[in-house]
């Protein structure tokens, strides 16, 4: 039986690599696919990518204490510290960085849809800015799944 920092450090993986793939490929598409409404969907998909990055900052710390703490040194020489420091990187890249450039260009179209503004263009070159990232994120997790130890 694995002890209780073995569970969460597994638990943490499976929650932001499980949330990443769920909020990106399945929740934010059904939002967009069933509401006529596409600010009210990209509003809501972008709560939930919020939520996500922030559950992914808080596994992300938590693995790489826990493995630091638990081989020192010797974690800087595995792949499965570097995925997550990247991973982690990306995200705080996304929620501090891409996002709030995201929601300044909202911002700054209202009462318009961005879509529909003079920011359309910024806009989608952000956006597909941050779709990459995400990819890239969403790739290195499950490279992550397949790295950690049974």
């Amino acid at each position: 039986m694995k002890n209780f920092p073995d569970l969460l450090a597994a638990w943490a993986i499976a929650l932001w690599v499980g949330g990443l793939w769920a909020v990106g490929y399945l929740a934010a598409p059904t939002l967009f696919y069933n509401l006529d409404d596409r600010m009210l969907a990209g509003m809501l998909a972008g709560k939930l990518f919020g939520h996500i990055a922030w559950v992914g900052l808080l596994c992300g710390g938590w693995l790489l204490v826990f493995r630091l703490s638990r081989q020192g040194g010797a974690a800087l020489k595995q792949g499965f510290f570097w995925i997550v420091l990247v991973m982690l990187l990306l995200t705080a890249a996304q929620q501090f960085g891409i996002q709030p450039i995201l929601q300044q260009l909202k911002d700054q179209a209202q009462p318009r849809d961005v879509m529909e503004s003079l920011f359309r263009n910024r806009f989608a070159t952000w956006h597909g800015i941050s779709s990459v990232v995400y990819l890239i994120e969403s790739l290195l997790g499950l490279a992550l799944v397949a790295k950690q130890k049974p």
